[in-house]
């Protein structure tokens, strides 16, 4: 649990004829992971045939998500069925005849569609023009007169007129809609240029009427409903075509969808790997229990494939990657692992410390019985997966259900139920009472918690074998003795019972601080390599400024658990503030005085609750993590060819 699942190194020599079928079995398998590092130095040149087939597939791959994206069809879930190889030419045959099927009804209905767009907008400005008994295209063909239809802006119209005053022109307003004024210009066609470059600058379109409409406004208007019918019953009846191309090709497109998207991996992995003459050099990591399963699912299509299984080295073990073994409902604290970063191979996982400390945490801060059960409802609905919009967030739902139980445990402790703090006994204290105890409290919590990283970061280094961490870190047993003794002496100050005399401690506190101000120097003696006196001045600079340091660090990383107490305080503080405003608005206490207490509380729960989540993170990122975490690892990552996009 607290461990990667032991990796193994396992090495094919794969017969040429037969890398594909192995490569399909290794990922259909699920326990391979390529090793992109160079695995051996007796290589020839790396051909480039499998680099040119990916380069086919991934423009088969376009090609086939433009259609998709025309016909308004999605790649939907990967098949159950094993993906496998495809011949390029095959698919290419398909997408031309449904390249074929579907682009040409497809710009029609785009071509359509532009057009109804254009006789709407010719009908929008001809409207106003209704009652004029004139030919409009005369209008604008005659001898002498320059004349310009079209619509503007309302504001500028003035301004228009203004701009030919001695311009011999007449400006005719219509109507007006949505802010747009249509109007007519009549001028002399002299003037031409000067007249269209002072409507452009007053922000005038002109009307392109089309040469087939002619005649009076209502002719016009009578043609142009005439032909917006038509426009509108050709594009009904090509959205019809492609429906019916959605649904007779949707099924072939995802099924080449995938089985190209698994060629174009196929090809892009077995370019990755080193070849020979006749054979290939495969190398990866499979998780220790999948290895035999490994080997049967390869040996069956490949009787020929030589397989090497060994431990890793030290210096391989270094780059494994990592995968979690943790029970099913600790994997919502392992996604915020993971967030702050993965595990090295060699390093200890802190998901089930996560999963212990986290409520705690947040329940310390958010206490409250009608607050942890809405919570716990929360976290159920999100597990439940019922709201489609949620289900992204359904891994956090064992998260938000831990925190709700433990703030619905505390608030029991600080007898406090949905604010109110005269319904329910407190089993323990009430925050906004007591406030300096909760505040020692969380103090006391921190110094519990920093010691548990601690000596979580002890047990890594022993697994590790590396004694001189084990015993001289600043985080290792000299640090948990220089810390503790840093504590008693704190306490001490504040006139509490000590176990010791406070000089015994001081004298702890002095002795460990030496041995920490010299442990880089200390470490290669208890490892056996002999006492380090290279650059010793520099080292010796180094190491005190490294003490110092983790004196802050210490001092800091206790204090910050300070704000739990402080939290705890704030919650009972904001939910008091609450029932002030709902005395303001009903002091008589009836409707009005329940729905702002309702609202209050939600608010609480909403704006407090995500600031709690988030300082919670902070204390466990931060301050916990950071004695014990280095987070410099990488997840495995077994072969798939069935690559989803955004994972």
């Amino acid at each position: 649990m607290f461990r990667s699942q032991s990796m193994i190194r396992v090495e094919l020599v794969v017969p040429e004829h037969d890398i594909v079928a192995v490569t399909e079995s290794l990922a259909e398998s699920g326990t391979f992971e390529v090793d992109a590092r160079n695995p051996g130095e007796s290589s020839v040149s790396q051909a480039n045939a499998w680099d040119q087939q990916a380069t086919v597939y991934a423009a088969l791959a376009q090609r086939i998500s433009s259609v998709m994206e025309l016909l308004a069809v999605d790649a939907g879930s990967p098949p159950a069925e094993a993906l496998r190889w495809i011949d390029p030419d095959t698919v290419a045959r398909d997408v031309d005849t449904i390249e074929r099927e579907v682009k040409g009804p497809v710009q029609e209905l785009q071509d359509a569609r532009r057009k109804l767009e254009s006789l709407s907008r010719t009908r929008s400005q001809v409207v106003p023009l209704y009652g004029l008994g004139v030919d409009l295209q005369r209008l604008r063909n005659t001898t002498y007169l320059y004349v310009i239809l079209g619509s503007m802006p309302v504001d500028n119209v003035a301004r228009l007129q203004a701009s030919l005053e001695h311009i011999p022109s007449t400006l005719v307003r219509f109507g007006e809609r949505d802010g747009l004024a249509t109007v007519i210009l009549f001028g002399m066609k002299r003037d031409a240029e000067i007249l269209m470059r002072a409507a452009r600058s007053a922000y005038l379109t002109v009307a392109e009427l089309p040469d087939e409409y002619q005649g009076t406004p209502a002719e016009v208007l009578e043609a142009l409903e005439e032909g917006i019918t038509r426009a509108r019953e050709h594009i009904l009846s090509l959205e019809e075509t492609l429906h019916h191309l959605h649904a007779t090709r949707i099924r072939r497109l995802r099924h080449l969808h995938w089985r190209v998207q698994a060629s174009l991996t196929l090809a892009q992995t077995i370019a990755g790997f080193r070849k020979f003459r006749y054979s290939y050099l495969l190398s990866g990591w499979v998780p220790e229990p999948g290895v035999e399963r490994l080997r049967r699912s390869v040996v069956a299509v490949s009787p020929e494939t030589t397989i090497e299984v060994a431990q890793p080295t030290v210096q391989e073990r270094a780059v494994a990657p990592f995968q979690f073994s943790n029970p099913p409902l600790t994997r919502g604290f392992q996604q915020l692992v993971t967030i702050y970063g993965y595990p090295n191979y060699e390093e200890l996982d802190p998901t089930l410390l996560l999963t212990l400390t986290f409520p705690l945490i947040f329940g310390v801060m958010f206490g409250d019985v009608g607050h942890g059960l809405l919570l716990v409802a929360l976290g159920a609905l999100l597990l439940s997966r019922r709201v489609r919009a949620l289900r992204s967030m359904a891994g956090f739902g064992t998260v938000i259900v831990a925190c709700g139980v433990v703030a619905t445990l505390f608030g029991c402790l600080y007898g406090s139920l949905f604010g109110f703090e005269d319904v329910i006994d407190a089993l323990w204290l009430r925050p906004l009472e007591q406030t300096t105890d909760i505040l020692l409290a969380s103090v006391i919590f921190g110094v519990g918690v920093l010691t548990l990283g601690m000596g979580f970061n002890v047990v890594g280094a022993a697994l590790r074998r590396r004694w001189g961490d084990v015993l001289l870190d600043r985080n290792g047993l000299v640090g948990i003795l220089f810390y503790w003794s840093l504590v008693g002496l704190g306490a001490g100050v504040l006139n509490a019972e000590l176990p010791m005399p406070v000089g015994a401690l001081a004298a702890v506190a002095f002795v460990t601080a030496i041995v920490i101000w010299l442990s880089e120097r200390l470490k290669p003696l208890v490892e056996g390599h002999g006492f380090k006196r290279a650059d010793l001045g520099m080292g010796l600079v180094e190491g005190f400024f490294e003490l110092f340091e983790t004196v802050l660090s210490l001092m800091s990383n206790t204090l910050s658990y300070v704000r739990m107490g402080a939290f705890a305080v704030a919650h009972g503080a904001l939910s008091l503030v609450v029932f002030i405003l709902a005395e303001m608005v009903d002091p008589g206490k009836s409707i009005g005085y329940w729905i702002v207490v309702a609202l209050g509380n939600l608010v609480v729960i909403g704006f407090e609750g995500m600031i709690v989540g988030i300082q919670t993170l902070r204390l466990e990122y931060y301050e916990f993590f950071s004695k014990f975490f280095t987070a410099g690892g990488r997840p495995f990552r077994p072969l798939s060819l069935a690559k989803v996009e955004g994972r």
